[in-house]
Order: C-alpha cells, then structure tokens, then sequence
C-alpha cells in the first residue's frame, strides 16, 4: 500500500487546485510506483486544493503508527484539545 509520503513524494511540483487527472498525470510523470498510482487513479473525480486532501481522500492514512484502538479511544476523549495533566482539573 501506498504510504502519505509517497503519495506527496510524487505530487510536490503539482500546482493546486488540481482535478484527479492532473493529480495521476503528475504521479505518472514523476515515476510514481504502481501502488501510488493505483491509489491515484481510484480518487473521485473531483477538484483537490494540496497534496494532504488528495491522500486523505485515497484513504491513506497520514499516522500509520496509530493503530485502531488508540485512534477509538481518542475519539472517547471527552477532552481532546487539553493537556493530559489539565484533564483532572
């Protein structure tokens, strides 16, 4: 599976906005590998405004190194914009 980076590796030279096209032709031109390019070409055909919305929107995850449960127990946080040690206060 393609990665974050790789995905804005190959599309750093884009200039936005940039319709799905543009955004595969990039990669193509760059020497995406397969797998980046397989992602691209499976995005809706829609206009995207930077590299972060383009591999948002092929489901790549930007912190792989969060697994599932930490992200569901993030979600819980009542509190999610306060310091861990100002929670109890």
């Amino acid at each position: 599976m393609a990665s974050y980076t790789d995905v804005l590796q190959y599309l750093s030279s884009l200039d936005y906005p940039a319709e799905k096209d543009d955004v595969v032709r990039e990669a193509e031109r760059e020497g995406a590998p397969p797998e980046v390019l397989r992602a691209l070409r499976a995005l809706p055909p829609v206009d995207y405004a930077n590299g972060n919305e383009v591999a948002r929107s092929a489901g790549i995850d930007a912190a792989p190194e969060v697994d599932a449960s930490q992200r569901a127990a993030q979600a819980r946080d009542r509190h999610p914009r306060v310091s861990q040690h100002l929670r109890g206060i």
